[in-house]
């Protein structure tokens, strides 16, 4: 049996919760990444429902678009080519009053293996205009905006 997968669902609040702690201000990168047929690709983690764009956190020393290229490679199989676009950095208070979240779009990746480290349960492609259900409010927003179709708000979640 795989710890994470069995510890992670536990763990996970407690390490946010000491995160939050320890640290006046956290930050996070998620990147949107269209593929040729326009599809835009999204993950559900093991450890919360949902589908969202791929990221994590930016660890300490690391540049956010650094940070963004590990993540894409992690969790997507995306290796990016290009430097990425930024297209913005959301509050996001109503998780953390200090959590910050830079969004950038892949303007040049190439496929590669995933390497999910238990922490990712599914991996898919999605049409922006059919998205799963259970895509987040906040992962609809940011998709929209990308797309040019509202504007850009500076909350996460409105």
């Amino acid at each position: 049996m795989n710890w994470r997968l069995a510890f992670e669902p536990v763990l996970t609040p407690v390490f946010r919760t000491w995160w939050r702690v320890s640290r006046g201000m956290t930050l996070g990168v998620r990147g949107f990444v269209q593929d040729e047929q326009g599809r835009v690709v999204l993950v559900r983690h093991t450890y919360m429902p949902g589908w969202y764009l791929p990221g994590g956190g930016v660890e300490r020393g690391e540049p956010a678009a650094t940070s963004l290229a590990r993540e894409l490679r992690e969790e997507a199989g995306v290796d990016l080519t290009e430097p990425p676009e930024f297209l913005g950095i959301y509050s996001n208070h109503k998780t953390f009053r200090g959590d910050h979240v830079v969004v950038y779009r892949a303007l040049g990746w190439t496929p590669c293996e995933p390497d999910f480290r238990g922490e990712i349960d599914a991996l898919e492609w999605f049409d922006p205009e059919d998205l799963p259900e259970e895509a987040t409010s906040a992962t609809r927003a940011r998709i929209a905006e990308a797309l040019g179709q509202k504007p850009v708000s500076p909350y996460w979640t409105d």
